[in-house]
């Protein structure tokens, strides 16, 4: 026997195994090659698992062949059982469909009987089916002989009688010859709507291109009329589909090229027997355009059946109209009060249009006849944006070249300051910033300030600083020193704003009571009164006092974003805001004084809390800029850290005090003398304040550190150059003998502090002693405050503390 690892061997166990288990052989296995000494070896391997299978199945069948007797004779009684219940069945059914002879023949007859009924009927309805059709085929015939000799309303009437006879035939419509006459009467029908659009375009024919309408009633080569084209739309249901394609073809083709007022020139419209086009030139005028826009509706109404004018009004009108009142009436609307006259023409002449209108028959005029009666609201409208527009374009146009104003600033004094005031006021008179004029104590200062862009506008109805997160610290320490100025009084808000202009008072003037006769007389009547009483913008005119409110608002809302990147641009926002509340305060007095117009008048104009709101808007950025470059200045120090630890102290307090300059430089053109000095004392004093606080803080000081802080303060004490009295002057020119005194103390309240604190370090005990005793240290250092100095600056003993017991005891 063959080894089982052999070829032949694993062939033939691969054979036996599918054949008796259904398994198949490995890859390894089926790719075997087969030859002739393989097939012996399966041969046998197969007839010994076939005889194998044998012997088991006959080992089976002895093991159950009692089982399967008993289920054989079982099974054959069952069959048997079947077999006679089948046959006592068909004997059962025999003997009940066994009827007498008699009425099995009558039965038959009458069945008979019925199929001949039935057939007969059939024939009857075929016949009038077969009659249907003809009749149907028929007038379709003469609807294509209508269609041919184009008798388009013929040709409709028959489609529709052809359908009514298709719906009277007796016959399911899925009857071959009914799908027939239906396929043929819709071709037809199709047939019929070609014909129809070519005679439609003779009778009405737009060119787009040529910007020409033509509308013929009939025609002598067709036989339809424009009336009767209306009943094929109606038949077709084409009404509001083609004429809404009419319209916007009359409008690309006519009204459009007319109404482009975009255009340098514009064509004219003209009309001529049963044309109308565009041709010939045409000014911008609202009354050239509505003489041509009437021609245009006139000729549409003489040319067009009354069905179909009656779609202008739902179709072409509202386009029309939106143009004329969004484009032509709204760019005619004038923005101030100059153009007036005009304005009140183009109501009128927009009133007359709508009126011609609506005496051809057309409706749906709401728009044009709303902008007729809103015209006052859309110029008052108008007005405002034009001035929220303006505020807006010279603000993004940049600050512009700086220009030089003079500003007055009044102060109080006693009759005794002011006498010895004007036994100096020659000395004081060299100097820029001193004193002007006297008049009964009151002392005026002439000071040139830099506004950054010239022709500011004035207008607002909310603070806009809201926006901008800027707080209400209106009384901050470093807002510049601003003289308040008397309110004008407030006008009773209850008044009627077109009473306020005294229009509309002589619709009575007979009636009139006698003091307004006799104020009448004392007084020229205003210019408003005898002019515009009458003007449809009166009641609106009132609304003009809101202006300034408005472009105020924006003008606090949106400068401070184009001021701020420029180099001072916050010191610009202060002068420029400061500057419009001094024009508005004086524009408001001066309107008050006005003798043109009546009381009332001159009462609506309140300009009061837009003033206040200015100057503190003027005050905020001039304080934002402070506290800005405060922030800047103590970063530069080196913010919550001390000063005097840091590696390079001395380099810190070069940067801070450059920064300082360059700030008064750079603010010295634009602030008044004395608000600048103010603004570059604030810087000074953060400064002073920042070293004081820091050496101050320090656990102990020894000799040399003391020697060397004394020595960085004598690097900020050289800022005094800033405040010498003859940098404010025009001219700087002094005597040898001269010797200026800088005023920095008066605008830095920590500048002494920092002088006393620097002469602190570098004395001894007894100086300490003699400055404080002596000196004036107590005027810029509290008692505990000498007492830590010298705590850490001078060992703890027996001197040390009696220095510090004298110091405690000296207190005023």
């Amino acid at each position: 026997m063959a080894s089982l690892d052999t070829p032949p061997a694993q062939l033939a166990q691969a054979l036996v195994d599918f054949s008796v288990h259904g398994s198949f052989p490995e890859d390894k296995i089926s790719s075997l090659p087969i030859d002739a000494e393989s097939l012996p070896t399966a041969i046998k391997a197969l007839a010994d698992a076939k005889a194998k299978l044998q012997a088991e199945i006959h080992a089976i069948n002895e093991a159950t062949a009692d089982d399967v007797r008993t289920w054989q004779t079982n099974a054959q009684s069952v069959q048997n059982d079947i077999l006679r219940s089948k046959a006592l069945a068909a004997e059962i059914i025999k003997a009940s469909e066994a009827p007498a002879v008699s009425g099995r023949t009558v039965d038959e007859l009458e069945a008979k009987a019925d199929f001949l009924i039935r057939e007969l009927n059939y024939n009857t309805q075929v016949k009038e089916a077969l009659k249907g059709i003809k009749t149907v085929n028929r007038t379709l015939d003469e609807v294509e002989e209508a269609r041919d000799e184009r008798r388009i309303l013929d040709a409709l009437r028959l489609l529709e009688k052809s359908w009514k006879e298709l719906d009277l035939i007796s016959v399911n419509r899925s009857c071959r010859a009914v799908k027939l006459l239906d396929i043929r009467a819709f071709e037809l029908k199709s047939d019929v709507h070609e014909v129809f659009d070519r005679v439609w375009s003779t009778l009405i024919n737009v060119d787009i291109e040529g910007q020409r309408v033509s509308i013929s009633n009939t025609r002598e080569d067709e036989p339809m009329s424009l009336e009767d084209a209306v009943i094929g739309l109606r038949a077709y249901k084409e009404v509001d589909q083609r004429m809404a394609r009419l319209w916007q073809d009359i409008n690309q083709a006519v009204l459009l090229p007319r109404m482009d007022i975009t255009k340098d020139t514009l064509p004219g419209i003209h009309t001529q027997d049963n044309t109308l086009e565009v041709r010939g030139a045409a000014d911008k005028s609202l009354h050239s355009l509505f003489a041509d826009l009437e021609q245009v509706f006139s000729f549409l109404v003489q040319r067009l059946p009354p069905d179909l004018v009656e779609t202008i009004s739902s179709t072409l009108l509202p386009e029309t109209i939106h143009q004329i009142t969004s484009v032509w009436l709204d760019s005619a609307v004038p923005s101030s009060l100059q153009d007036i006259d005009r304005f009140q023409d183009v109501i009128g002449t927009a009133k007359d249009f709508c009126a011609r209108l609506q005496a051809l028959g057309f409706s749906n005029l709401g728009g044009l006849q709303e902008w007729t009666e809103n015209a006052p609201r859309v110029w008052l409208s108008k007005c405002r944006e034009a001035a929220l527009d303006a505020v807006r374009i010279k603000l993004s146009q940049g600050l512009g070249a700086p220009k030089r104003v003079e500003k007055v600033e009044k102060q109080m004094v006693s009759k005794s300051e002011g006498k010895q005031l004007v036994a100096s006021a020659a000395t004081a008179s060299a100097d820029d910033h001193g004193w002007d004029a006297w008049d009964d104590g009151d002392q005026a200062e002439t000071e040139e300030t830099t506004t950054g862009a010239a022709d500011q506008p004035a207008g607002g109805d909310d603070d806009g600083t809201d926006a901008w997160g800027w707080g209400e610290e209106e009384t901050a320490a470093e807002e510049p020193k601003k003289e308040s100025k008397e309110e004008p009084p407030q006008a009773d808000e209850e008044d009627d704003p077109s009473e306020a202009w005294g229009w509309g008072d002589e619709a009575n003037a007979d009636e009139a009571e006698a003091p307004a006769k006799a104020q009448t007389a004392a007084a020229p009547e205003p210019q408003t009164r005898s002019c515009y009483a009458g003007s449809p913008v009166a009641a609106q005119a009132a609304g003009l006092f809101s202006l300034p409110t408005l472009a105020l608002a924006i003008f606090r809302a949106i400068s401070p974003h184009y001021y701020a990147p420029g180099v001072g641009g916050n010191m610009y926002l202060y002068n420029d805001s400061a500057y419009l509340a001094e024009q508005l305060a004086d524009f408001a007095a001066a309107w008050k004084q006005r003798a043109d117009i009546s009381t009332r008048a001159q009462n609506m104009l309140r300009l009061d809390n837009d003033i206040k709101s200015l100057q503190n808007f003027a005050n905020r950025a001039y304080t934002n800029e402070l506290t800005i470059q405060k922030t800047v200045l103590r970063d530069l120090l080196g913010g919550e850290q001390n000063l005097i630890h840091q590696d390079d102290t001395a380099a810190s307090l070069a940067t801070a005090t450059a920064r300082v300059r360059s700030l008064a430089t750079a603010w010295e053109d634009i602030l008044a003398r004395s608000v600048w000095q103010q603004a570059v004392g604030a810087l000074v004093d953060a400064v002073a304040a920042k070293i004081i606080g820091d050496v101050m803080d320090l656990p102990s000081i020894g000799q040399d550190e003391a020697y060397n802080i004394a020595k960085l303060i004598a690097s900020v004490e050289e800022l005094d150059d800033l405040f010498l009295p003859s940098r404010g002057r025009s001219d700087k020119t002094k005597s040898g003998e001269e010797e200026e005194v800088p005023v920095t103390a008066q605008f830095a309240g920590n500048w002494l502090r920092l002088k006393y604190l620097s002469e602190v370090l570098q004395s001894n005990l007894r100086d300490v002693r003699f400055l404080w005793v002596e000196g004036e240290l107590s005027l810029y250092f509290t008692a505990e405050e000498v007492v830590d100095l010298v705590k850490v600056s001078f060992e703890d003993n027996v001197r040390t503390r009696e220095v510090i017991r004298e110091i405690r005891g000296n207190i005023l």
